[in-house]
Formats: C-alpha cells, sequence, structure tokens
C-alpha cells in the first residue's frame, strides 16, 4: 500500500528523479541503448541526470530496459563521485510511460512508508539533454509555493508533430495531455506541447499510476493520464510554460543528434555543455 500525502504541507525534502532509459531508438542506425548515444562526448543521459542534481536532487533512478548492461557499463565509466547517487529500475517489457516509473516503485520502498515525509519526484526523459536545471528549479519552486501533487513544464514550438498536446479549458486551466496520435484535428493544431518535464508528489504518483488503465490503440500505460485524473480528484495540478522551444529538440536520427550535440557544446565555453 502506498502512504498518500494529499494533505501535508510542501515537501522540505529534497526531490529525487525518475528518469526513463529503456528504449532502444529504432530510427538512430545503431544497437546503442538510445540513451547512450553522446552529446557533449557522455552519454546524453548523463546530462540530464546532471540537470537533476543542479535541481537539488541526490537520488537520480535510472529506469533502464534494451541492453541495460551497456548503460550501467557506460555509467559505471563515469568519475566515481558523479556515479554516486545513481540507482537503478528495470522495464522488463515496454509497455509506456506509466509502466516504465511504476517499474521504479521499490526503490522508493522506504520514502513511501508512513511516517517519512512528502518527498518531491521529478519524471524525465533521458533522452532530453538540453533540459537546463534552472528549468527544473522553476518547475519545483511553482510545485512547492501552491503545494501541488502534480507539476508539468510546457513549451511552444512552431512544429509540435510528434509532441503531446496541452489541452485547456476557456478559462486556459489545463484539461488533460493528448498524445500526437490520439489528437482530433483540432488539438492537432496545439502549438503547446508536453516535453516530459514533470514534479510528482511522490506518493501521489504511485498511488495515481496504480489506477491508470492501457491505452486501447496502443496497449501502453500513458503517465500522461495521471495530471488529468488528479484534476478530476479534485487535486491541484500546475503548468508553466517554462522551457524553451530549442531545449525540446527531438532525438531520433544521427542527424538530429549531431544538431542537440552542436547546441549541447555551444552553451558553455569550455564545450562541455554545462547549463545556465
Amino acid at each position: 500500500m502506498v502512504a498518500f500525502s494529499e494533505n501535508a504541507g510542501p515537501s522540505t525534502l529534497p526531490p529525487v528523479a525518475i528518469i526513463l532509459a529503456a528504449g532502444k531508438g529504432t530510427r538512430m542506425r545503431s544497437d546503442l541503448p538510445k540513451v547512450l548515444h553522446e552529446v557533449g562526448g557522455r552519454p546524453m543521459v548523463c546530462a540530464v541526470v546532471d540537470a537533476c542534481r543542479d535541481a537539488g536532487c541526490q537520488r537520480v533512478v535510472l529506469v533502464v530496459g534494451y541492453k541495460q548492461e551497456l548503460v550501467y557499463e557506460a555509467i559505471a565509466k563515469q568519475p566515481k563521485s558523479w556515479v554516486a547517487g545513481i540507482e537503478y529500475a528495470v522495464q522488463s517489457e515496454q509497455l509506456g510511460t506509466g509502466h516504465a516509473v511504476r517499474c521504479s516503485e521499490g526503490v522508493f520502498s522506504e520514502d513511501l512508508k508512513p511516517g517519512k515525509g512528502k518527498r518531491d519526484v521529478f519524471v524525465l526523459a533521458g533522452d532530453g539533454p538540453l533540459i537546463r536545471g534552472a528549468t527544473l528549479k522553476q518547475l519545483l519552486s511553482r510545485h512547492r509555493q501552491h503545494n501541488a501533487q502534480a507539476s508539468l513544464a510546457t513549451s511552444l514550438i512552431d512544429d509540435p508533430t510528434g509532441y503531446g498536446r496541452i489541452v485547456r479549458d476557456r478559462e486556459g486551466r489545463l484539461q488533460k495531455i493528448v498524445e500526437h496520435k490520439e489528437c482530433s484535428p483540432e488539438q492537432l493544431a496545439i502549438r503547446e506541447v508536453n516535453p516530459s518535464y514533470y514534479c510528482f508528489d511522490l506518493a501521489t504518483l504511485f498511488s495515481t499510476l496504480a489506477k491508470v488503465k492501457r491505452n486501447e490503440h496502443s496497449g501502453e500505460y500513458y503517465i500522461t493520464d495521471v495530471p488529468a485524473m488528479l484534476l478530476t480528484e479534485g487535486k491541484r495540478v500546475e503548468v508553466i510554460d517554462a522551457v524553451p522551444p530549442e531545449d525540446v529538440l527531438s532525438i531520433n536520427t544521427p542527424e538530429q543528434l549531431a544538431e542537440v550535440d552542436a547546441i549541447y557544446r555551444r552553451r558553455s565555453p569550455g564545450g562541455n555543455g554545462a547549463r545556465s
């Protein structure tokens, strides 16, 4: 049973992070797990870990799957001080983002016990190396300021093809996130997208994921269902348009990888891609 902390005040504990890193990346023309393709001279997932640490995370859980042993080896090659605090969860079947996050629940068994305090958790994609620690700090601040159960950072981009759309009501409040392939023609015209920058109350996340049903078309469990479910239950969900359009560039091909690598290296005078 997951402890539920709806009525607790804002967390003062350090946040934790779950990074989804189980995919193959079928269009990369490589047998490597997608997150091991290099950006800034390191596996791209390292940049996501860096951003989480910039935002105060002492523990980072990588959800691995495809050729997971290669991910273990690549992370182990990083400096020991950097590797400290990284843990793993395994997604043995690729059943969607919601399923991937649920696979990490056992790692947080101690945090989820009654009386352990309210803990915030980032949930992020391991193939988004342009993420900035400053954006995560802004997201966490908004999340805690409003004592939200879920918060997400969105982006307005010119070409939203492939991204989940942020659907709002007439007053501009979030209604739901709709995956691209599930969008109506009207929803396809929405330019505000979901780049998968989430912050949740840890206990609320897992108690809600337990109620997510398989999508009838894909057969997958979507974490994008969670915010709408929480809103239906009357819980607080915050949304901020805080992600620069450049930061949500997709990496699905070697050409896109090269483009993102060039942007990442330009951000630091030393060429190592440090975020500002």
